[in-house]
């Protein structure tokens, strides 16, 4: 019978929590990116790289996912547990005898970093590491000396224990619902705006219950562009200052109460992942999903900022194909995307002139959307597409 050793269970962990396909990059940051992307589409990704020249690189990829909030586990080797002791100097390291600076610096774009010291440490780190990532939506790093990696091990238990998620504490809910619900109802003029958070904790759907059930106009920030539906008749446009679609800003400005779901600044209402905030109070361990879910039976029909916008929007644009002869302008390229984009399609746009562009792309019924607005990693969309493909390769 075969010895099952720590990485067998570090590998059995990662198909337990449906990474199930292995694909080789030429280089550590497209291994990363590669990563980030596949998260986009499966939820939970890991990059597996060497020790120092590898992981620096990946750490680019690493530092995307945490400020995009996306579960990246990474993984690399190390030294042997007796090569510090005995002052070795290593190849493709710093050549120093200390090898814990890399586990300091993952440290710092983690929600979790750990490295294995002991054979008997290896199921609780790891363990602990990937729920972490699977609980906080952010990267986890989990380090693995060479010499250990084959060491036998004990098998896993049930994977309950690392993926069950935290349930949202009753009371906080009730109040965070109760308060919120009595701040709104004393509001004429309310407008729900949406943040790319809404997607990390998969609330698309209660977010369009409770919108609907208020009625009132939606705008969407652009980093959360395609959470709500563009087709749908209380969409307002995309909120980006001066750079606004679809007249979002004037709407915006006109209402008198902002329900910010799953955006990233403070406002008079934001909602987070776990948490609640508006004027006076805060909820802890109140997830999103649950939120919007109570907070749809206790609004009151409200449509004053949706009439509102009907009146002032722009009416749609017509643009009219180039001749045969005309310059390839930007224009005319976004025309022709814009044709492109069906129910299977999955725009990924890159960081500069593509952020503008996507952003003006209307958005057909199913058609998905990925920006990396926060890290803003230039080159981002050709190595994260690929990882993307791996995981919806329907798409």
């Amino acid at each position: 019978m075969a010895v099952f050793t720590v990485g067998d269970y570090l590998a059995e962990r990662l198909s337990q929590i449906g990474i199930l396909s292995e694909i080789g990059c030429a280089n550590e940051l497209n291994c990363s990116l590669a990563a980030e992307g596949y998260v986009r589409a499966n939820g939970v990704a890991a990059c597996i790289v060497t020790y120092n020249v590898g992981a620096f690189s990946a750490f680019n990829g690493t530092g995307s996912a945490y400020a995009e909030y996306l579960p990246l586990i990474l993984i690399s080797g190390s030294p042997n547990t007796n090569d510090a002791a005995q002052f070795h100097q290593l190849h493709h390291t710093l050549g120093t005898s200390d090898f814990a600076y890399q586990l300091q610096m993952a440290e710092k774009i983690t929600c979790s970093a750990v490295a294995v010291g002991r054979v008997q440490d290896a199921p609780r780190l790891i363990d602990r590491a990937i729920r972490a990532a699977l609980i906080s939506k952010r990267p986890a790093y989990i380090e693995i000396p060479t010499n250990l990696s084959g060491a036998p091990c004990a098998r896993p238990g049930p994977i309950s224990a690392v993926v069950d998620p935290i349930q949202s504490d009753n009371d906080s809910l009730l109040a965070a619902i109760d308060c919120s619900a009595e701040y709104l109802s004393g509001k004429e003029k309310l407008i729900i705006l949406v943040g790319p958070k809404v997607r990390r904790a998969a609330a698309d759907t209660e977010l369009l219950r409770l919108a609907e059930a208020i009625g009132c106009a939606v705008v969407v920030q652009p980093a959360a562009k395609g959470s709500f539906p563009e087709d749908h008749p209380q969409y307002a446009g995309i909120f980006w200052g001066q750079v606004s679609t679809l007249a979002a800003d004037s709407i915006l400005n006109w209402t008198d109460a902002i329900v910010c779901v799953g955006v990233a600044f403070t406002a008079l209402m934001i909602a987070g992942l776990d948490h609640i905030f508006f004027p006076g109070a805060m909820f802890g361990r109140v997830h999103l999903r649950d939120f919007l879910s109570g907070l749809e039976k206790m609004v009151h029909r409200n449509e004053t900022t949706l009439t509102e916008y009907n009146r002032i929007c722009p009416d749609p644009s017509l643009i009219e194909a180039s001749s045969s002869m005309a310059l390839l302008t930007r224009k005319e390229m976004s025309r022709q995307v814009q044709l492109l984009l069906t129910a299977e399609t999955t725009l990924f746009v890159d960081t500069g002139d593509s952020w503008f562009n996507g952003i003006n792309m209307k958005l057909p019924q199913g058609t998905k959307f990925e920006i990396e607005m926060q890290w803003g990693h230039i080159g981002w969309s050709i190595p994260a597409g690929f990882g993307y493909a791996v995981a919806e390769p329907q798409r």
